[in-house]
C-alpha cells in the first residue's frame, strides 16, 4: 500500500493510459452497435475505467 503513496508520478500516469484507453474502448464499442464484438469492447473499456478509479482509491485505503 506504501508503493503507491510514495509513486504518485507512476500512479498518475497509468490512470491516465487508462481512462484514456477506457473512453476510447467504449466509443469504438458504442460505434457498433447490434455486435458481440462492440459488448466486448465496452466491457474491457467499462473494466479499464474501474481500473483507474481502483488506483486513485489505493493511497486512501485504511490499513488492516
Amino acid at each position: 500500500m506504501r508503493f503507491w503513496k510514495e509513486h504518485t508520478t507512476l500512479r498518475a500516469v497509468l490512470m491516465a493510459i487508462f481512462v484514456v484507453l477506457g473512453f476510447v474502448l467504449l466509443i469504438v464499442g458504442w460505434k457498433m452497435t447490434g455486435q458481440l464484438t462492440g459488448l466486448a469492447l465496452m466491457l474491457a473499456g467499462v473494466v479499464l475505467l474501474l481500473t483507474a478509479l481502483m488506483l486513485y482509491n489505493k493511497p486512501f485505503e485504511e490499513p488492516k
